[in-house]
């Protein structure tokens, strides 16, 4: 306990002081942003075992609102991102609710599907800029007054919002609700034995996912300034997968971790190896799932408790 204690002070004094450390802060707000991201997906595949394809519909979806709102039509920065949270939500529940009928393998493709309908509609939508995509979309003030014009501000703003995301998430995690999706995870004909209304379990846990993805996505929008269609295609979907599963499925930190990976090889590999960096990418996920079965950070767990456990 008090080296998980110590672990997340240190990651806290490492975010806070960031800025100061020369790091660039418009990275350190994406990554936070993909981390968010990927810990809404964690939700659904870590703790109700639920694997979507296409959770880049309800990131993308609302990064193309929120732009298109802010920047078309002069809604307030809060405003916003509240509306692009609202229709990742809607369309959570929409797709939720014809997906979670489904197990496995059909509840997977049922998400891949309706996500490439998403990805259809925001590509032949005019508000969307279509491949042109929305560009120059402001930041705003958030609450009428703080400017986020500044990389430091909008980078405090999102680490505070991602910090309130993660304790949310912990704390759905080790509700009474976070056990009943554990039980459905672990056994889920068992659960129904119990009595528990399962599809509604799954579909609760698929929208509170989709909104935090949402979320996620609002705020990748204001970061960079843009919303393009890779914000809603099926490799942002896979991209989601990959870091959660690198970092550790199922565990707080770990899709966090595998967020900072990805991100990171892809920033600064990029511009050196080119197209190749998928290719690393790729071989060091194929390396992680060879050596760490639970991921980076599920591993790490796993070894200390062991350890914690011998005589």
């Amino acid at each position: 306990m008090r080296a998980r204690i110590a672990v997340y002070v240190v990651l806290g004094i490492a975010a806070l002081s960031a800025p100061l450390l020369g790091i660039y802060p418009v990275f350190m707000t994406q990554l936070l942003c993909f981390a968010m991201f990927a810990c809404a997906f964690n939700l659904l595949l870590g703790y109700t075992k639920m694997l979507s394809f296409g959770h880049a519909a309800y990131f993308g979806s609302s990064a193309y609102v929120t732009g298109w709102l802010v920047a078309v039509h002069g809604w307030g920065t809060t405003a916003g991102i509240l509306a692009g949270i609202a229709v990742a939500m809607l369309l959570g529940l929409i797709i939720g609710a014809i997906a979670v009928r489904r197990q496995g393998i059909y509840f997977a493709m049922i998400t891949l599907a309706l996500s490439q309908l998403v990805f259809f509609v925001c590509l032949q939508s005019d508000f969307t800029g279509g491949e042109n995509g929305l560009q120059s979309i402001p930041r705003g003030r958030l609450l009428g007054f703080i400017s986020l014009d500044r990389d430091a501000a909008m980078y405090y703003f999102v680490l505070a919002v991602f910090v309130a995301v993660f304790l949310f998430i912990r704390r759905i995690v080790r509700s009474p609700f976070g056990h009943v999706l554990e039980a459905i995870k672990e056994n889920e004909a068992r659960a129904i034995s119990l009595g528990y209304k399962v599809d509604r379990y799954k579909l609760v846990a698929f929208v509170l996912s989709a909104s935090i993805a949402g979320l996620a996505g609002s705020l990748k929008a204001l970061t960079l300034s843009f919303a393009t269609l890779s914000d809603v295609s099926q490799e942002a979907s896979g991209e989601v997968i990959l870091m959660t599963l690198l970092g550790g499925s199922g565990t707080f930190l770990g899709p966090v971790v595998g967020a900072g990976i990805v991100l990171t090889l892809q920033q600064y590999l990029s511009e050196r190896v080119g197209a190749w960096v998928t290719v690393i990418i790729g071989t060091i996920f194929v390396i992680c799932v060879m050596l760490f079965r639970r991921g980076i950070v599920g591993e790490i767990q796993a070894r200390f408790s062991k350890g914690g456990s011998a005589p």
